[in-house]
Parts: C-alpha cells; structure tokens; sequence
C-alpha cells in the first residue's frame, strides 16, 4: 500500500479550497442542519466535529448528518472516532495526536478512506508525512478560541516551512483563519483552510462567508 494517499482528499475537495468544520456551540444548529446549509453553497467537503455529546447522542448526530451529506454528494469525515466512522459508513476521519494513530485506522478504515491527522509544529509534520494519510493538518496558523489555542500558533513563516518539509502530500491549515487571511495561508502553501469559527459566528453570515472562502483561488 502506498503511504499516502492524498488525491482522495484533493478530489473531494472538487477543486475547492474550503474544509468547514461543524460546531453546535458556535452554530447553535445540529450538525445536520449546519451540513444542509454548508450544502447550498457549494462545500463539497465537511469535517463532523463534536467534543461533548456522549458516543450513543454522537451516533445519532452522525447518522443524521450523513444522510443529509448523501443527498447533496458531499463526503463526511468524522473527527477523532473511528468506531464512528466505521459504524455509520462515513467518506473518513481526521485523528489528533492523541487518537488512535493513523496505521491502526488504516487498517482497520481500508484504503478507500481519507485520514487526516493533526499536527502543531514542523517535526510532527515531518513525522506525519510518513504515515498512510491523506492530508496533514497544521495548526494553529493564528491565535484562536478553539481547541488549538493550546498550542503556539505556526504562522504564516512556519507554514511555509512545513510546506517545503512535507512534498506534495495535501496540507490543510487551521486555527484562526478567516475570509480576510485566507488567501495569504494559502499563498503560503496550504492546500485547504479548515474554517470553524469565522463561518459559524454570526451563523447569518455563513452563506456569504463560505461564498467568498470558496472563491479562494
């Protein structure tokens, strides 16, 4: 098997540049709901990710949102959960560094799921270039309120550093991206922007911002 596989992951992006990310915190929406509307505009792609719903409630999110993926052609990935994905049939997952490592979700995902993997710095990109994934993600590019606000942010500088280090494998960048530096990550290198908090607040504004993250050339 070839290491990695990265052209699943460009070819679900349908030639886009956009990765949104769901989040009912900041949406104040199901996940299901947040796919339908990210659906009308054209997403291709979408990360389901959910921190706080026990794994049966996690389930049931998941279900329904896969449904809502399949009727508008648009592939799912599941983060952190491989038994998720594996139970409802999803298009892949995307693991942090302390899920289970991405050999033993190949082997047990198969060849025909996307894996992505989270790193913070440019040794663990370099690491993760070896594994059999299909994008890396980096991140934080800048401050932010999510997750990754734990780690220091990588900058613009250091994500061009991990794209020289990485070769050709999809690179997508996350943490504090918006409309307005979106076309500067993606000068720098990144292949995608991973979006979560500047397309969910204010949630009325999605349509427009997802519009204009799209245009990204």
């Amino acid at each position: 098997m070839a290491q990695n596989m990265g052209p699943m992951f460009l070819e679900a992006l349908a030639n886009t540049r956009l990765y949104p990310l769901t989040d009912r915190r900041l949406s104040g929406l199901s996940h299901a709901e947040q796919v339908s509307r990210l659906s009308a505009s054209g997403v291709t792609v979408v990360q389901l990710r959910e921190k706080n719903l026990s794994p049966l409630e996690f389930y049931k999110e998941a279900v329904a949102t896969l449904r809502v993926a399949r009727s508008h052609d648009i592939k799912l990935i599941i983060n952190d959960r491989v038994d998720i994905a594996i139970a409802i049939n999803a298009d892949g997952v995307h693991l942090g560094q302390a899920d289970l490592p991405p050999a033993a979700a190949r082997r047990i995902l198969g060849p025909d799921s996307i894996i992505g993997f989270s790193t913070h710095n440019l040794q663990q990109a370099q690491l993760a270039a070896k594994m059999p994934i299909d994008y890396i993600a980096i991140g934080p590019i800048f401050e932010t309120e999510t997750k990754e606000a734990s780690h220091p942010p990588v900058g613009l500088r250091g994500l061009r550093h991990v794209r020289d280090a990485i070769g050709k494998i999809p690179l997508v960048a996350i943490g504090g991206i918006t409309t307005k530096n979106s076309h500067d990550v993606l000068e720098a290198g990144a292949d995608a922007v991973a979006v979560i908090s500047d397309l969910w607040v204010p949630p009325e504004q999605l349509a427009t911002k997802t519009e204009l993250l799209l245009r990204c050339p």
